[in-house]
């Protein structure tokens, strides 16, 4: 059990592939309530990390649970961190009516609504406070991202605003597009007043790509062909157009006949924690 927690608290914690599967709690400064987030973490000492951001209902215990991941992160010495996807214990006005707006659906962005912006500042909860986290209170120096479908919309809009604090990014079945999805026309007027429309695109990856933000590696995009989103919430193809254009690498693979959940995801995690480890262990 880990000695000296600064500002988190572990409740509870379970071995497996010589590592440790824990949980922890902690009193967040960006959503001034307290939030939980899962890790694994390797038998050995690593310096190295990934932030897994999960997507629409979830709780930070999806990934930990359902993504089979801690073999091949023990295999590769490296430590995951799954946040929740919002604020808890709250109880604002809309928050709990709709899957895809409020509790469980953050869409990682800082609200400006009121009610909203005192508490859902996810997109700083994770690109600040669970970026520190890491640093102080686990000795992470490297930190790479990823995540699933509002989470991997999260993963690749944090990388491109923040390109120097991330060595990587990948994505299940990402939401690139929350402005054309209907998930997002009702979430988005809703985190922010009338007046800040404009701060949607800072919430699109393929508007940050448009406007021209640039991640400095490969962009992986791994998507199910049977998901039920694709096409509706999930637009890739417009998304490969943007890269193109603004020159961004970016690797999409198809996966035939699967759909969006996370049976899927755990058909193809170690590719990804592979790519991760990759950029991880390459010294600058």
């Amino acid at each position: 059990m880990m000695n000296n927690l600064k500002t988190i608290t572990l409740k509870k914690e379970s071995k497996s592939f010589n590592g440790y599967t824990r949980f922890y709690e902690h009193d967040s400064s960006s959503t001034k309530t307290k939030m939980r987030f899962a890790t694994y973490e390797p038998k050995e000492k690593t310096d190295k990390a990934l932030i897994w951001l999960s997507g629409l209902t979830c709780t930070h215990e999806n990934f930990i649970t359902k993504a089979a991941a801690q073999e091949f992160l023990s295999d590769r010495n490296l430590m995951v961190i799954c946040p929740d996807t919002s604020p808890r214990g709250l109880d604002l006005p809309g928050e709990h009516e709709e899957f895809y707006f409020g509790s469980g659906a953050s869409s990682y962005l800082d609200a400006t609504s009121e009610g909203y912006k005192d508490h859902y500042n996810m997109y700083s909860y994770v690109n600040e406070e669970i970026y520190t986290i890491l640093q102080e209170e686990f000795g992470i120096k490297v930190i790479s991202i990823f995540g699933h479908s509002m989470g991997g919309h999260g993963a690749i809009s944090i990388a491109l605003k923040n390109p120097k604090k991330y060595r990587s990014v990948s994505a299940f079945a990402p939401v690139v597009n929350p402005l054309k999805s209907s998930w997002g026309a009702y979430a988005l007027p809703r985190y922010f007043k009338p007046e800040d429309v404009k701060l949607w695109r800072e919430y699109g990856s393929l508007q940050l790509i448009e406007d021209g933000y640039k991640f400095p590696g490969k962009i992986l995009i791994d998507q199910g062909g049977a998901d039920e989103f694709l096409n509706v919430h999930i637009h890739l193809d417009e998304f490969e157009k943007a890269c193109q254009t603004g020159k961004q690498e970016l690797e999409l693979k198809y996966r035939i006949g699967y759909d969006h959940g996370y049976f899927y995801i755990a058909s193809f995690i170690e590719e990804h924690i592979k790519f991760h480890d990759e950029s991880l262990s390459f010294s600058d």
